[in-house]
């Protein structure tokens, strides 16, 4: 039984427990008071006993709330903007407020648009800044005015809500609300930008409490998708977040989402970056977006300059500028030249310079100008060089908008002085304190710089330089001689006319020549000889003296330097050895050569009288190296054996010079002398293989060993690494079917494939070796391919093919080339 004050419980009327709610059943999740806490219980919708009961009654009235709510904050945010168009009539028109509001009325109507959006095209038409600039670019590219109307109402709504903040976290959420969500943006974060280049989390939106507080702070020099944004003037876009492999605040919830970080500054001053959030990978933005992002990070700025609070360690406010005059007794303390940089901006308020505001008593002008015509004068009039070879200009602007300072060391300055350029270089730096710029640079002494370099060569070139005064007999010598000498400076310096005491006795007659050139003719002299130091140590010296005359002719000093150059005597020398060795290896690798080629010449002459055998006429062609060192082992026979076949081969020893020319021989020789056993051409290779495994040294070897049957018209025929032999028959021409075998050398024992193929009357068969084809810049294949087009074109005689094949050869190797010629008579 229920209580007398509470209602019946209804009767259940949804599915039995367990089963799947209806498809058309809704619920909603309203906050209940539970205590002092809120309790979150889901009420089902759609249901009218629901509805009627206390918790559904209290649902529809939280939900009623949060709609009048929302309402009542979008008229809000629309009677700001209204209010400001009225304030706008008001001035424009000259009229009362009730009489502005009646014209806005009007004109709304006519215009066929909403009172908001009419307010907000009224404040574009007289702000003319960003935020009109970015509607202006939406209507010029869309169609449809109505939605670059609500973009326009988004953006002022969002610029109201950050004018009357208090604060940027209020800046962000308005952001959110009005301007960011619209575009899929998922989160924001306003970074203010510290004077020690750190970056402090000032206001976020979309982020728990627990991730911002985790990234209220980055030191400087902390590598950041924000810092990145700093670094750039239009902002840092990422399509997708895990491809940089930057950390950022929210990049555990967003991995993959996008990004774009963009510098918050006005009047060339950059105070922040807005940093927004994407929840998925984004594609290139339009141009309006970006303006539209750019006008949002200029309303950030504008807060931070204005509200951001001091931190411990900071030296300014920003937007306050500090005591000039403070920063002016500290540059007058610094022991280097300085000056006081103050930013001058045009009516826009946009930086276009920097005043020279003060300069300390020790800056010293390139040029020479005095320092009352350089302080009151722009950076760029005064060195307008500064904006090109050296970018100092750029540097300074930088450490003005980012607060980090700037070192650089050999800096060229130039300055025109009566539009003449002149030069200086020195070490620059450069700090950012409050609104100013410290520049310190300090000039390089050239009189001590050139006075250090003549040092270092002197040192480097092992010379020592004297002067003589041979009236007053004063001689001066520099450090570097004494050196030279082995001799202490106590000892004191040694005058001309002793030198000959200090050298070899084999160089006296020198020395007498070079004094007398120089003090008795009176003209340069120089002379090497070899100085035999105290320490026993004997170095080979030039001097190089001239004489001065005073104004009556007679001579009074000579100056001069002694130079040690005893690695160039002793270079030369060396040289001089290797030259005669290498005469004497050269002449021993000619005679090598000559006794190879000819060696070469006397087995394998480049012509020989064709071969006449019974039904067959044999033709061979042999073509030397072009260059003599490079004599190879290319090989070819032809004989008629007792037995009344024909051998023909060819072949290739790998290598050059005496060693593959005396390997020829023996394989050639060796082959004639197997071949009369009656062997097929397979164990005949087999054969050749031992042979030059096992007494030649270790030389490999291709070869093609063929019989011919002039009775049968058969050739039998085997290979041992070598390119196969080609058949012409009529008008075409192609290669014998492949096989199998191994190249001479390469193992013990070796087995080998022999192919037959039957011949007919005029038929052509060409064997050669590699030196015919082969180019450097083209496959085996290819090469074998242009050798069977120039094979088929056939002439009269066997002789005119092979020379014809030999004329237009291809091939680019310089290598010993062997063509044998078979054609069935």
């Amino acid at each position: 039984m229920s209580h007398p004050l509470q209602p019946a419980e209804p009767e259940p009327t949804g599915p039995p427990p367990g089963a799947e709610p209806l498809p058309d059943e809704r619920s909603t999740e309203v906050a209940v008071p539970d205590g002092d806490d809120l309790a979150v219980i889901e009420v089902p919708a759609g249901d009218g006993d629901a509805q009627r009961s206390p918790v559904g009654r209290l649902a529809a009235t939280v939900e009623r709330l949060r709609r009048e709510v929302r309402e009542a904050q979008a008229e809000a945010d629309g009677r700001a903007l209204i209010e400001l168009a009225k304030g706008i009539l008001v001035e424009r028109l000259g009229c009362g407020p009730a009489q502005a509001a009646r014209q806005l009325a009007e004109l709304t109507e006519q215009a066929g648009m909403s009172p908001l959006e009419f307010a907000v095209e009224v404040i574009n038409q007289a702000a003319r800044d960003r935020v009109a600039e970015v509607t202006s670019a939406f209507l010029a590219s869309t169609a449809e005015d109505r939605d670059s109307g609500a973009s326009a109402v988004r953006l002022r709504a969002a610029e109201s809500g950050a004018l009357a903040a208090h604060d940027a976290q209020a800046v962000a959420e308005s952001l959110m609300e009005h301007a960011l969500r619209p575009i899929g943006a998922e989160a924001v974060a306003i970074w203010a930008l510290g004077s020690d280049g750190s970056l402090t989390l000032a206001g976020s939106a979309g982020f728990s409490a627990a991730e911002a507080g985790r990234w209220r702070y980055v030191p400087p020099g902390v590598a950041t998708v924000a810092r990145r944004g700093l670094g750039e003037r239009s902002g840092h876009w990422i399509g997708c977040l895990s491809d940089t492999q930057l950390p950022s605040i929210g990049q555990h919830l967003h991995p993959d989402g996008g990004r774009a970080a963009v510098p918050a500054g006005t009047g060339g001053r950059i105070h922040g970056v807005l940093e927004i959030v994407w929840p998925g990978p984004i594609e290139p933005q339009s141009p309006q977006i970006v303006r539209q992002v750019e006008a949002l990070a200029e309303l950030c700025a504008h807060t931070l300059e204005t509200s951001t609070p001091p931190r411990p360690g900071d030296e300014w406010r920003p937007g306050v500028l500090p005591d000039v005059a403070e920063l002016m007794d500290l540059a007058d303390g610094l022991h280097d030249p300085a000056l006081v940089l103050l930013p001058y901006l045009d009516a826009e308020g946009e930086l276009v310079d920097f005043r020279i505001h003060h300069v300390n008593s020790r800056f010293l002008d390139p040029s020479g100008r005095p320092r009352g015509v350089v302080t009151g004068s722009l950076l760029l009039e005064a060195y307008p060089m500064a904006a090109g070879e050296s970018e100092l200009f750029d540097q300074v602007e930088r450490v003005y908008a980012t607060g980090e300072p700037f070192r650089a060391r050999r800096m060229r300055l130039t300055a025109l002085v009566d539009e003449v350029p002149l030069a200086a270089v020195a070490d620059i730096h450069a700090s950012r304190h409050g609104g100013c710029v410290l520049l310190i640079w300090r000039m390089e002494d050239e009189t001590a710089r050139l006075a250090s370099l003549l040092q270092h060569a002197q040192r480097l070139g092992r010379i020592g330089g004297f002067e003589e005064n041979l009236i007053t007999g004063e001689i001066t010598w520099n450090g570097q001689l004494y050196d030279l000498y082995g001799k202490p400076p106590s000892d004191g310096p040694i005058p001309l006319e002793n030198l000959p005491a200090h050298a070899h006795p084999d160089d006296a007659v020198a020395i007498g020549r070079f004094l007398r050139t120089l003090l008795h003719h009176r003209r340069p002299a120089s002379v090497a000889f070899r100085l035999q130091r105290p320490d026993g140590v004997t170095r080979h010296i030039r001097v190089v003296a001239e004489p001065e005359l005073d104004t009556d002719g007679r001579l009074f000093v000579v100056r001069g330097a002694y130079q040690d150059i005893s690695a160039h005597h002793w270079t030369e020398v060396a040289l001089a050895a290797t030259r005669d060795q290498l005469a004497h290896s050269e002449q021993q690798a000619s005679e090598r050569n000559r006794l190879a080629l000819q060696l070469q010449h006397a087995i394998m002459p480049p012509t020989q009288a064709p071969l006449d055998a019974p039904g067959l006429r044999v033709a061979v062609r042999y073509r030397p190296a072009e260059t003599q060192h490079l004599v190879g082992g290319d090989w070819y026979d032809a004989v008629v054996l007792p037995s009344r076949l024909v051998l023909l081969c060819v072949g290739d020893v790998a290598g050059h010079g005496i060693d593959a020319a005396t390997s020829m021989v023996v394989l050639r020789n060796a082959l004639r002398g197997l071949a009369v056993t009656g062997a097929g051409p397979a164990q005949l290779l087999s054969w050749l293989n031992m042979v030059v495994h096992h007494l030649t040294g270790g030389v490999t070897a291709t070869a093609v060993c063929a019989l011919y049957d002039p009775e049968r018209h058969t050739l039998r025929w085997a290979r041992a690494g070598h390119l196969p032999p080609v058949l012409v028959r009529g008008t075409e021409a192609s290669p014998l079917p492949l096989v199998k075998g191994l190249l001479l050398g390469a193992v013990p024992e070796a087995t080998y494939e022999e192919g037959e193929v039957q011949l007919a009357v005029d038929d052509t068969l060409l064997m050669y070796t590699d030196g015919l084809i082969e180019r450097r810049d083209r496959s085996v294949e290819e090469s074998l391919t242009q050798l069977l087009v120039a094979a088929r074109t056939v002439p009269p005689t066997l002789e005119q093919q092979l020379d014809r094949l030999l004329t237009y050869s291809r091939s680019d190797t310089d290598d010993d080339t062997c063509i044998v010629g078979v054609r069935v008579a």
